[in-house]
């Protein structure tokens, strides 16, 4: 059991291994919904879903990497990606897909400790977190959704 400031790697694998699973799916599903969307509100939002794909994959490696640095092997199951024919159905689904991998995200954090190395990490994830949020807040202008993103 690691002491309460050092990083728990066991813990810190496991989250950090979901955590990448979603992101995995989160870049599948942004790849897929720009080369597909239709209609105005899809042209609207198809060039920055693709600015936002390649800010996923440099995020997504340096995750690999710090995953790869702390000792983990990574293995990430490829999720099938189905989007909504509806352009407004298909934000709101990676709206949805966006808050569930910045909670993982988060998850991860707790178990990162106060040693330097730990920093490093808990940064990046802070880093992540802040620009994912600024894409649900995009997607969430884009949409017709009406509710407060919290």
């Amino acid at each position: 059991m690691a002491k309460a400031d050092e990083l728990d790697t066991e813990k810190v694998l496991s989250t950090l291994q979901d955590a990448l699973q979603l992101q995995a799916r989160s870049i599948l599903t942004m790849t897929t919904l720009a080369g597909t969307l239709r209609g105005l509100p899809g042209t609207a939002v198809k060039q920055q879903l693709r600015e936002y794909v390649l800010a996923e994959l440099e995020d997504t490696y340096r995750l690999m990497e710090k995953h790869s640095a702390i000792g983990g092997e990574l293995t990430l199951d490829v999720p099938t990606i189905n989007v909504a024919h509806d352009p407004e159905s298909s934000i709101n689904d990676l709206i949805d897909l966006e808050r569930e991998t910045v909670a993982a995200l988060h998850a991860v954090i707790e178990f990162s400790g106060q040693e330097p190395r730990s920093e490093a990490l808990e940064h990046l994830l802070e880093h992540l977190i802040m620009r994912k949020q600024q894409q649900i807040d995009f997607l969430w202008h884009a949409s017709s959704r009406t509710e407060p993103l919290s």
